[in-house]
């Protein structure tokens, strides 16, 4: 009788227990609800933040840190609740899971035993699975393991720019740019006697014109995915600005001018007078600094080179009879200079070839429109398909007013023939 006694105490007991358990898991499971009210409330208030001043509150940061670290808390109270209801039965909610010795007796195996009043009986029982990471199978957690998206686009490797850097700055109103530019002097300057006449000198003059070009590409987005990523509308508009960027360069350099091209400086320049001024035994450096005298026989004096990166590097590890470095100690900072010129290294310049001259009084970009990016719905089917069209655009132009103050041509020797 006492045995009994003790054995429904136990239980009430145990049930006691459970409802306790079980009232901890609701008010787990509630605080859970509210934090995650209050982590999209904070969400919202970031997104907003982010649209207005491109960047997170550090107190808006500092609420969602510390509510993400209150929810891995409340997870892992969740977790031990549910462990220790499982420990007891269950939560009451269903059926409890029975333990091995429970199926072994309720099995036919021992009851047939049992009938036979002795024997072997036997039960299969199913492996325990090891849990892992796997997204499908037995054992498999599923969705539970979800990757972490970092907060940034990947951007690919990015050109510098720097040849407008090395040309005189200008601006414009007009569609195109006009100079003047003497084309003669006969000068008959001379010592006269008293009285005599003086020689007369004459001057030519000839009207210049360079166009103001465009350019332009546009992207098309939907309006949804911008709203949704406010990271992706800066991140395009980026891009944007350097795909004009990359034109650019390319057009100031080597334009054609045909069509819609700028003329560049290298169509225009001077050609490398090799049959004059190299000899046989010149080396790529050699070869720069009669391009430099080249320039300096012309009048004017050079400001900088323009080379490849491969050529340049080249030159960088240059080594003498022993083996030492010529241009620079490879430990430290290699300063980039030739015959006391700045060394620009642009990707827009073919392997092999070498562009030198009076940059800063030679050519002179002239903006008419600086690069800018527009963003509009009214473009053909944009309004009825929720869609956006993303335009970069810029107008320039380029006056090469003395294209015999630059030398272009071959780094090697030979190449010409």
């Amino acid at each position: 009788m006492n045995m009994h006694v003790g054995m429904r105490e136990y239980g009430r007991k145990d049930a006691g227990q459970r409802q306790d358990d079980q009232n901890e898991l609701a008010a787990v499971m509630a605080a859970l609800t509210k934090r995650d009210g209050e982590i999209k409330a904070f969400a919202e208030k970031a997104d907003a933040e982010i649209k207005a001043t491109g960047q997170m509150a550090a107190e808006t940061k500092a609420a969602l840190t510390g509510l993400v670290e209150q929810g891995t808390a409340l997870q892992a109270r969740m977790i031990e609740v549910e462990q220790k209801l499982a420990r007891r039965g269950g939560s009451g909610d269903g059926p409890s899971m029975k333990s091995t010795g429970e199926l072994f007796t309720e099995s036919d195996e021992f009851k047939a035993m049992i009938a036979r009043k002795g024997g072997t009986a036997r039960m299969n029982v199913k492996a325990v699975t090891s849990i892992t990471s796997a997204t499908t199978g037995t054992g498999g957690v599923g969705d539970a393991i979800r990757p972490e998206r970092l907060p940034y686009i990947v951007t690919p490797g990015l050109r510098t720019f720097t040849i407008r850097d090395l040309l005189m700055p200008g601006r414009t109103a007009s569609n195109a740019i006009e100079y003047v530019k003497e084309t003669g002097f006969q000068n008959m300057a001379a010592p006269v006697a008293e009285l005599a006449q003086k020689p007369q000198s004459d001057l030519a003059f000839n009207l210049v014109s360079t166009p103001v070009r465009t350019i332009a590409h546009w992207f098309h987005a939907s309006k949804q995915v911008l709203d949704d990523i406010p990271l992706l509308q800066s991140y395009i508009d980026g891009r944007a600005r350097y795909g004009l960027a990359l034109v650019e360069e390319a057009q100031l350099l080597a334009g054609d001018g045909t069509g819609q091209n700028l003329l560049g400086i290298i169509p225009q320049a001077s050609a490398y007078d090799f049959a004059n001024r190299s000899l046989g035994s010149d080396t790529k450096v050699d070869r720069i600094r009669r391009a430099i005298l080249q320039v300096r026989l012309a009048l004017y004096r050079a400001t900088a080179v323009v080379m490849s990166p491969s050529d340049w590097a080249e030159i960088e590890t240059l080594k003498d009879s022993e083996g030492r470095y010529i241009i620079g100690d490879p430990r430290g900072v290699v300063e980039k200079r030739l015959w006391g010129l700045p060394v620009v290294d642009s990707d827009a310049i073919a392997d092999g070839k070498f562009l030198t001259g009076a940059f800063n009084m030679g050519a002179q970009v002239f903006d008419r429109e600086d690069a800018n990016v527009q963003v509009s719905t009214e473009d053909r089917a944009n309004f009825i398909e929720n869609a956006v069209t993303i335009r970069a655009e810029e107008r320039l132009a380029l006056a090469v007013t003395r294209p015999e103050s630059f030398v272009y041509g071959n780094l090697v020797a030979g190449a010409e023939s």
